[in-house]
């Protein structure tokens, strides 16, 4: 088997989920940042492309609104973000949806996606759903995204639920669930990362 041709995808590290109305809640959001910027240190080090992406709103919406404080990368990501090799601003939460980030991945003849960044419930789990028709290979490092609380008409969910769910859940069908430290070992091998697979994933479940 050919060694992937990974991009690592930064989704969406911004202020907002550190001082805005979405605070990441699980797993800590200082701890989600440190591996991060150790997932784009690694990923610079090894040569593959880094492509940062910050969602943006309307003016005057309550988050993510280009004149905010809350629209900035936070200043960590911010630090390193001159050196990635492609920038883009999204309104949905996936990568793709008005973004030209699938030519950009084609044009470089990459196959294998590592996403990392905010938040699980929403632009992860979007973002991840809609590589699958595209043929991307994905990768989400567990440990470097994070969820927030939930409530609302159909029930609520703490955060570290919600994001061990979807870790759960995408590692039974869409991507290969790993650690930042279990990524850059592969990184360094230059070897793919295995996920499960739905039928096997349910058969435990059954058993379970």
């Amino acid at each position: 088997m050919s060694a992937p041709r990974r991009a690592l995808i930064v989704v969406d590290a911004q202020q907002e989920y550190f001082e805005g109305l979405l605070q990441i809640q699980h797993p800590p959001r200082e701890d989600s940042l440190i591996r991060i910027t150790e997932a784009m240190d690694a990923a610079e080090q090894a040569g593959i492309p880094i492509v940062v992406v910050q969602h943006q709103a309307p003016e005057g919406f309550p988050v993510f609104a280009p004149d905010s404080p809350t629209f900035a990368l936070n200043p960590e990501v911010a630090g390193r973000a001159d050196a990635a090799s492609h920038r883009i601003t999204k309104e949905f939460a996936s990568i793709f949806a008005g973004t030209d980030l699938e030519s950009w991945l084609r044009d470089r003849e990459i196959d294998t996606l590592t996403i990392v960044g905010y938040m699980t419930n929403n632009c992860i789990i979007g973002s991840v759903a809609a590589s699958e028709p595209l043929g991307f290979t994905v990768e989400v490092l567990s440990d470097a995204t994070g969820a927030i609380d939930i409530e609302n008409s159909a029930g609520s969910a703490p955060a570290k639920q919600v994001h061990e769910t979807i870790m759960a859940v995408l590692n039974s069908n869409w991507a290969a669930v790993t650690t930042t430290s279990q990524w850059m070992e592969a990184v360094q091998s230059e070897h793919a990362l295995a996920g499960d697979n739905l039928i096997e994933s349910a058969a435990r479940g059954r058993r379970g």
